[in-house]
């Protein structure tokens, strides 16, 4: 797991839309696997910016989100398709029919989960996944006390995220907010071949700890993380304040984006040498 630490949360996020960038790049195929909530829409808008300035396409891409209120139609101003649709899809140039949000409506909500993650993998699986943190410490709606092999399934939301949705996205009425949503499980998240979580703010600096330093447990899903080859949490400074390592991992991070920065300035130098070489010949 390699930690980010930036100075706040645009450059943060910046960082972590370079990333995904990078592999939208490399693979203008790939499947991505997005999230809802506060936290990544200042990411969203810098990826918007970059199709503004034909920097890059989401034509090709596919996605599948984390997941969705049991019970809201698409059209809510609540549901996650909406938010989706408002936050980013209207902002780039990705074709609808190749996003997918799990269906709040679902009369046979087991049956459905199911066939999202057939879809997931006959898609050939997730190429890169984005996760926000809760401040209890899970990802999706994984609450505390979830299976870490856990699948897509319907499952129930607790008094503390049902508490912190209300304020940042219900007008604080807490009896409006769904008590039930499908999401995709700790399993089903850790197959994606690479992991880009964001977090920001001091109210997440606990839950930080606990996914980076503390052991891994069931009661903090985000520290399923730490087995994954390929996780990426990128967090500004008051995320990252209780982390014991924390210079360690600030510097760390530093040197393994420069590598790899480098290593994409050498690869852009030996394509056009080879490209010159080619005329040369001709």
């Amino acid at each position: 797991m390699e930690i980010v630490v930036c100075k706040d949360k645009n450059e943060a996020s910046r960082k972590a839309a370079d990333m995904i960038a990078a592999l939208v790049k490399k693979n203008p195929k790939c499947v991505l696997g997005l999230a809802t909530g506060s936290t990544p829409v200042a990411m969203y808008d810098e990826l918007a910016k970059d199709v503004k300035a034909k920097k890059i396409s989401f034509k090709n891409v596919k996605s599948w989100n984390l997941d969705e209120y049991y019970g809201l139609p698409p059209t809510h101003d609540q549901s996650y398709r909406y938010f989706m649709n408002e936050n980013l899809f209207k902002k780039i140039d990705i074709k609808l029919s190749n996003t997918h949000v799990l269906n709040g409506l679902a009369k046979d909500p087991d049956k459905e989960c199911k066939a999202y993650e057939a879809q997931i993998k006959k898609a050939g699986g997730i190429d890169l996944q984005v996760l926000g943190i809760g401040s209890d410490g899970h990802i999706a709606f994984n609450e505390p006390g979830t299976s870490l092999s856990s699948r897509t399934s319907i499952v129930y939301l607790t008094p503390s995220t049902i508490k912190d949705n209300a304020r940042l996205f219900f007008k604080g009425k807490e009896n409006e907010v769904p008590t039930r949503a499908l999401s995709m499980g700790v399993g089903t998240i850790c197959e994606a071949k690479k992991i880009v979580l964001l977090a920001f703010g001091k109210n997440k600096a606990d839950a930080v700890k606990g996914m980076v330093e503390g052991g891994m447990s069931q009661f903090c899903t985000a520290s399923a993380l730490q087995m994954h080859k390929d996780a990426w949490v990128f967090c500004d400074e008051e995320a990252a304040s209780k982390l014991k390592l924390k210079d360690y991992y600030a510097w760390r991070s530093s040197t393994v984006l420069a590598g790899a920065c480098e290593c994409a300035c050498c690869c852009k130098k030996a394509a056009a040498a080879k490209g010159a070489k080619a005329k040369t010949k001709k």
